[in-house]
């Protein structure tokens, strides 16, 4: 998880997909990434479509790219956190993001990552996978 949690801050822009009601793809770029209570979550909006699709169908994907030629496929669940302490946790290391949201600003939303199942890639080395 720690590596994830590396890459994923090394590389700050990743792109999320989710599926929305209709069963499209929906993608877009995303970063936000901290460890709480040995988890990885995310933060949106809860006004954002982005929030109904997660809630709605929780299996989402990542991808990451590096400047080394590397890249980052994940695959999760992402399950609502509807804790103060979580979206304090989350904000707390964006603080460019607390001129958009608070934590009990009613908007705030956070998904911990669960099932995860992260493969870092390359074309000059094997894959390797991790789970947690």
């Amino acid at each position: 998880m720690d590596e994830v949690l590396t890459y994923l801050k090394k590389n700050p822009t990743y792109f999320l997909a989710t599926v929305d009601a209709e069963g499209n793809p929906q993608v877009r770029p995303f970063g936000t990434i901290a460890k709480f209570e040995g988890k990885l979550y995310i933060q949106t909006g809860k006004v954002k479509p982005v929030s109904d699709q997660m809630l709605a169908h929780p299996r989402i994907a990542i991808s990451a790219v590096d400047a080394e030629g590397g890249w980052l496929r994940l695959a999760a669940d992402a399950v609502l956190d509807d804790r103060l302490e979580a979206r304090q946790a989350v904000l707390g290391e964006y603080p460019e993001l607390q001129s958009m949201y608070a934590a009990d600003d009613g908007n705030c939303e956070v998904f911990a990552l669960e099932n995860v199942t992260a493969t870092f890639c390359s074309f000059t080395a094997e894959p390797k996978t991790v789970t947690f």
